[in-house]
């Protein structure tokens, strides 16, 4: 019984390691504010008052385009 939880545990971590293995980090994405025009580099939307202004981008200084994923 206690080999078979072992075993269950080790494949369970085997697993996420294998999935981790492969995930890629999120695009970079330059933002402008609707207020003043001021520009950000973030992955993520900074929140309300934001707007997309160009990307995406392989780097946190937004100059290496890279290739959007396909929209669905």
């Amino acid at each position: 019984m206690f080999v078979r939880v072992v075993v269950a545990i080790v494949a369970c971590l085997l697993t996420l390691w294998v999935v981790q293995a492969f995930a890629k980090p999120a695009p970079w994405y330059w933002w402008e504010s609707r207020v003043d025009g001021h520009k950000l580099c973030r992955q993520f939307d900074p929140g309300e008052g934001w707007r997309r202004a160009g990307g995406p981008y392989r780097d946190a200084q937004c100059r290496i385009p890279t290739v959007a994923p396909e929209q669905r």
